[in-house]
C-alpha cells in the first residue's frame, strides 16, 4: 500500500459517507415545499404539522451534509494537486458556479425558511422553501457535470506547453450528454430515499400509535411517500436504462465489466448471479437473462457488446501498455446491489399502499420492520450506483486523459495521507452518531402540536419574540 491508495480510500470514504446526504436534501427539500404548498393551497392543518415535522428532519440531514461536502472538495488540493492542476481551469469553474449561485440560494432562502414563519407573508415564506429546494437541485446539476467530464471529456483542448486541460466551450461541458442523463437519473434516486423516508416514520407512527388524533396526517404521508417512491424507482429504471446506453458509447469497458463480459457477444446475456472465479474470468454456473445485455448497452436484442479482452486490446495499442480493466468483483455486485436495492425499496411501497387500502390502518410488526428498513436500502442503492460510476472508470481519473496514478499529490506522504484519513474517519465515525440520533430523536417525536408551538403565538409582538428554529 502506497500514498495512491491511501487516497483513494480516503476519497471513497468521504464521497460515500458525504453522499448518504445529499439524496435525502435533493428530494426531501421538494417534498417539504409540496407539503406546505397543500397547507397553503387548502388550510388543512395536517399538511401544517407534516411539513414542520419533515422540514426538522430535512434541515438536520442539510447541516451534516454541507459539513462532510466542504471537508471533501478539500481533498483535490490535499491528495490530488496534480489532478486539479491538469483539470482545474474545465473542473474548477462548475464548481464555483455551484458554490456561488446554487448552494448561496439553497443556504440564503432555508434560513429565510428557518426564521421566517410568522414573520414572513406566508406566499414569500413558501417561494423561500421553493428557493431552497430549486438551489439543491442546481447544486446538483453543476457538481454532477464537473464529474461528467471526468467520464466523458467535452468542450477542452491540451495545452502542448502547460499540459494542462484547457476550457474552450463551457456550453459543451454543461451540455455534456453523461451530465444530462445523470443528473434526472439521480435526482430520482434522491426522491427514492426521500420518499422512502416519509414512509418509514409514517409506517413506524402508524402501527405504534394506531387510535392517535394524527393518524389521517401519517396516512397521507405513508401514502404520499409511497407513491414518491413508485414514481421514483419507474423514473430511476428509465433514466438508468438510458444511462447504460450512452456509457457503452463513451466507455464501452465500464459495461462489460459490469457483467464481467471477457468476450465480445452479439447478443449478450445478463447474469443475475455468477458462481466462479473471483474476476469473474471462468464461470461455474451463472443465472441468465438472454439478449439483456445487449438491450441495456445497446438497445438492440441483438446488439454486440464489446468484450474486456478486446477492448484491453484496443486500449493497449490506444494508450500504452497498462492495464485498463477495472475491478472486476467491484463493478459487477455494486452494479447488481444497486439494482437489487432500489426494486426491493420500491417493493415495501407497494406493500405499504396495500395495507391501506379502502382506508384501512397498518397493524401489521412485519410491515412496520420492513418500513423501518426502506429508507436504508435506496441509500444503500444510490452508494452502490456511486462506487460503480467511480470504480468502473478506473485506471482513469479523466477517462483517455489522465491516469488515477498520475492526479495524486506528489509532495504528501503516506503518512500525511493515512493520519488525515484516520482523523476524518473518526470525525465521521462521530458525526455519524450524533446524526442518526437526531434523527430518530426527532422523528419518533411525532408531528408537532400547533396549539402549543410559540411561532403562531400572536399574545407578543415581534420585537419581544426570541429569534428561535421554527419548524
Amino acid at each position: 500500500m502506497d500514498a495512491l491508495d491511501v487516497a483513494r480510500w480516503q476519497f471513497g470514504v468521504t464521497t460515500v459517507y458525504h453522499f448518504l446526504f445529499v439524496p435525502l436534501t435533493i428530494g426531501l427539500s421538494v417534498l417539504v415545499a409540496i407539503l406546505q404548498t397543500l397547507w397553503h393551497r387548502t388550510g388543512n392543518e395536517k399538511y401544517l404539522k407534516l411539513t414542520k415535522f419533515y422540514g426538522k428532519l430535512f434541515l438536520i440531514n442539510f447541516a451534516m451534509g454541507v459539513v462532510t461536502g466542504i471537508v471533501q472538495e478539500f481533498q483535490f488540493g490535499m491528495n490530488w494537486s496534480d489532478y486539479s492542476r491538469f483539470v482545474g481551469d474545465i473542473f474548477g469553474a462548475p464548481l464555483a458556479i455551484e458554490a456561488l449561485v446554487a448552494f448561496f440560494l439553497e443556504s440564503t432562502f432555508i434560513g429565510l425558511w428557518i426564521f421566517g414563519w410568522d414573520r414572513l407573508p406566508k406566499r414569500l415564506h413558501l417561494a423561500a422553501i421553493w428557493a431552497a429546494a430549486i438551489g439543491s437541485n442546481l447544486s446538483a446539476y453543476f457538481i454532477l457535470a464537473a464529474n461528467s467530464f471526468m467520464q466523458n471529456p467535452v468542450g477542452y483542448r491540451i495545452n502542448p506547453e502547460s499540459g494542462r486541460a484547457e476550457l474552450t466551450d463551457f456550453v459543451a461541458v454543461l451540455t455534456n450528454k453523461v451530465a444530462m442523463i445523470t443528473f434526472p437519473h439521480t435526482i430520482a434516486g434522491a426522491f427514492l430515499v426521500a420518499g422512502s423516508l416519509l414512509v418509514a416514520v409514517a409506517v413506524w407512527h402508524l402501527v405504534r400509535n394506531r387510535d392517535s388524533a394524527d393518524t389521517p396526517a401519517y396516512r397521507f404521508a405513508a401514502k404520499f411517500g409511497s407513491w414518491v417512491t413508485l414514481v421514483s424507482a419507474a423514473a430511476v429504471v428509465i433514466t438508468g436504462d438510458i444511462q447504460g446506453k450512452i456509457m457503452t458509447q463513451v466507455q464501452p469497458m465500464k459495461m462489460a465489466a459490469a457483467e464481467g463480459l471477457y468476450t465480445t457477444e452479439s447478443p449478450a446475456s445478463f447474469s443475475v448471479l455468477t458462481v466462479g472465479s473471483l474476476d469473474g474470468s471462468r464461470e461455474v454456473f451463472a443465472l441468465k437473462i438472454p439478449y439483456l445485455l445487449s438491450w441495456l448497452g445497446t438497445g438492440d436484442p441483438n446488439g454486440t457488446v464489446q468484450g474486456i479482452d478486446d477492448l484491453q486490446a484496443q486500449y493497449t495499442a490506444q494508450y500504452g501498455a497498462g492495464s485498463y480493466t477495472p475491478i472486476i468483483p467491484v463493478t459487477y455486485w455494486s452494479f447488481r446491489f444497486m439494482i437489487a436495492f432500489g426494486l426491493a425499496a420500491a417493493a415495501i411501497a407497494l406493500l405499504v399502499l396495500w395495507s391501506q387500502r379502502k382506508g384501512r390502518t397498518p397493524t401489521s410488526k412485519w410491515l412496520l420492520r420492513a418500513g423501518l428498513v426502506m429508507p436504508l436500502l435506496p441509500l444503500a442503492a444510490n452508494s452502490f450506483g456511486w462506487i460503480f460510476t467511480e470504480m468502473g472508470r478506473q485506471p482513469w481519473i479523466v477517462f483517455g486523459e489522465m491516469l488515477t496514478r498520475d492526479g495524486v499529490s506528489r509532495s504528501v506522504s503516506m503518512t500525511e495521507v493515512l493520519t488525515s484519513f484516520a482523523a476524518f474517519t473518526l470525525i465521521y465515525a462521530v458525526l455519524a452518531v450524533i446524526e442518526v440520533k437526531l434523527l430518530l430523536r426527532y422523528a419518533k417525536a411525532g408531528v408537532p402540536d400547533l396549539t402549543d408551538n410559540p411561532d403562531i403565538d400572536d399574545t407578543h409582538d415581534d420585537a419581544e419574540r426570541p429569534l428561535a428554529f421554527a419548524y
